[in-house]
């Protein structure tokens, strides 16, 4: 199957995700990336046709139809490349768990971001940014006590979105240093930076 292709920022963590998978999968030959980015101020260029909600990654595919939403996107590629990356059984569960606490600690993280770089100054709430960071340190927590275990397991979605998110917080808000109190984590986090699906997709601003 040809005709996919990504809409993408290259320093999206949400549109990484998809690009580890799509390496691990042995599906990055089989798509095109074109070059899009917006903000909640302004889809900018992302195609509302097809995201109505503004954001990247978009995926379209050669039977029709539009992807969007990395988790969704994920779940398709991952169809496409042998079901490798959700496991059956009990580590389903615990993926989809991994990639959702995951995908929160994105979330807050970009939150943080776009209350510094889209809120004037005078306007700005550093409430807000900690109170976005307290969940991010929150999921910390539990996954040095917790997931630890699991963590060592096969490669799963939920590793990728976890790597994914980690490596966001070292990129825009390493100042606040999670390492210092996860040191577990962070030698996970360490092992699978190395993975070439990984050194592939670092961004670059």
């Amino acid at each position: 199957m040809s005709g996919l292709t990504l809409y993408h920022s290259p320093t999206s963590p949400y549109v990484r995700k998809v690009m580890v998978l799509a390496h691990e999968a042995g599906l990055v030959d089989r798509i095109a990336l074109v070059p899009a980015s917006g903000t909640p101020l302004d889809p900018g260029s992302v195609p509302l046709g097809a995201n109505p909600l503004g954001k990247v990654p978009v995926l379209t595919r050669p039977e029709g139809g539009a992807l969007y939403d990395s988790r969704v996107i994920c779940r398709y590629l991952d169809s496409l490349g042998g079901d490798r990356f959700y496991p059956s059984g009990a580590r389903h569960w615990d993926c989809l768990t991994l990639e959702a606490t995951a995908d929160g600690m994105l979330d807050a993280a970009l939150l943080m971001v776009y209350e510094s770089r889209l809120r004037p100054k005078d306007m700005q709430m550093p409430q807000i940014s900690d109170g976005q960071w307290s969940k991010i340190t929150r999921s910390i927590a539990v996954l040095e006590e917790r997931w630890v275990a699991y963590l060592a397991g096969p490669l799963c979605m939920g590793q990728i979105a976890l790597g994914c998110a980690l490596a966001y917080l070292d990129l825009r808000h390493d100042a606040r240093d999670w390492r210092q109190v996860a040191p577990a984590l962070a030698k996970w986090q360490n092992k699978l930076a190395v993975r070439e699906s990984m050194s592939e997709t670092m961004p670059v601003e």
